[in-house]
């Protein structure tokens, strides 16, 4: 028949019960049950699945209004159910998570990922960020951004273009959905990947000689990376980087066949300590709970970070002078007060979501009628 197409994309927004705790009468919260593999998509219950494209905001937002109403509506009130023949009162805290960075920025009314304001956490733009990899704090909230768009709305100080966006970070829009002030683990991981990947080709062609690369030769660094990948990894290119890549990429192993066609050692031993360093952080982020799990490298974190940023602003100067990207920037700033004020990254990443997203397309697929 006829009538609008169908999109491709598909936007799943699902929940998962984390814990459940108990406070008896005058004593503390006591946790009951915590949710073992809260990043498994047996443990992540589709709410809503919409065939729609994340981008087209008006579609997005009106089928989306009405679950948030609801949820907001949860909040500020208590279910009381009979148990036992005792009336019990249940309290639901919500926690928004697993968005990538496109999602949090549109939902929360800020600029798109290229913009000067970097971070969906803090006010920092990407010239400060760059120039202070590690000291920054989590200043961002969903009423500030709020406040900030009645500011960007009204212009009350009669400010230029400029002044105005310099006063609101980067909001420009109105905040549609709270997100909890978080990074995801999976797409900081596919994130960091990117840019190492990209690194790996720089070093391969000398870049930090300061010469100016043609797309051809580019293309041949490229070339050159990616056979070896696949020679000696069987590791196939990709068009777009995902989360199996970023893994199998991002590894000792991987480093030491990039060394191979870099030409001088003392950038071969640069790379192979920001791999190491690399390596040393990621638990603290991809673990469910760091502070059983890996101890030594929480503690560990910040000199790590700081290392990492140094690196960064030494060896790999002319690729992160005045720039550095959105998520390295979260990996190294961020991580220890959010692990800090929340106990976990890893437990609230969105591999449940995506892997499910998966079997969504195969339904679809499998059990549609054939045209």
């Amino acid at each position: 028949g006829g009538g609008p197409l169908v999109p491709d994309k598909a936007v799943r927004f699902s929940f998962t019960i984390m814990s459940i705790s108990v406070r008896a009468e005058g004593e503390k919260n006591k946790v009951i049950f915590t949710e073992p593999k809260p990043n498994s998509e047996l443990s992540c219950k589709p709410l809503s699945l919409m065939f729609v494209d994340e981008s087209d905001h008006e579609t997005l937002t009106a089928i989306m209004s009405p679950i948030i109403a609801e949820r907001d509506a949860m909040k500020e009130s208590r279910l009381i159910l009979p148990i036992g023949g005792l009336a019990r009162s249940f309290r639901i805290h919500f926690r928004g998570t697993g968005y990538d960075e496109k999602m949090v920025r549109e939902m929360e009314g800020l600029e798109a990922s290229g913009s000067t304001y970097i971070c969906t956490l803090c006010d920092s733009s990407r010239a400060e960020a760059s120039e202070n990899m590690v000291l920054h704090s989590v200043t961002r909230s969903h009423d500030e951004n709020l406040e900030r768009y009645e500011i960007w709305r009204t212009n009350p100080f009669s400010e230029s273009v400029d002044e105005l966006r310099d006063r609101v970070k980067g909001v420009s829009a109105k905040a549609f959905m709270e997100t909890h002030p978080t990074l995801d683990a999976l797409h900081c991981e596919i994130g960091i990947a990117t840019e190492f990947y990209k690194i790996f080709q720089d070093e391969i062609g000398e870049v930090y000689q300061g010469v100016n690369p043609s797309r051809e030769e580019r293309r041949g660094w490229r070339a050159a990376l990616d056979k070896q990948l696949r020679k000696s990894m069987k590791l196939k290119p990709v068009m777009r980087m995902n989360g199996n890549y970023a893994r199998r990429l991002m590894s000792l192993e991987a480093v030491e066949l990039v060394c191979q066609l870099v030409p001088t050692e003392g950038r071969r031993e640069a790379l192979r300590e920001l791999m190491r360093l690399y390596l040393q952080m990621k638990p603290v982020w991809r673990s469910t709970c760091p502070a059983k799990e890996c101890p030594d490298q929480l503690c560990r974190y910040s000199f790590n970070s700081q290392r990492f940023a140094e690196l960064l602003s030494s060896s790999f100067k002319y690729r992160y002078n005045k720039k550095i990207t959105n998520y390295l920037h979260k990996t190294l700033a961020h991580v220890p007060e959010i692990i800090e004020r929340d106990g976990s990254i890893g437990a609230w990443a969105s591999e449940g979501n995506e892997s499910a997203n998966k079997l969504f397309r195969r339904f679809r697929k499998m059990n549609a009628r054939q045209s």
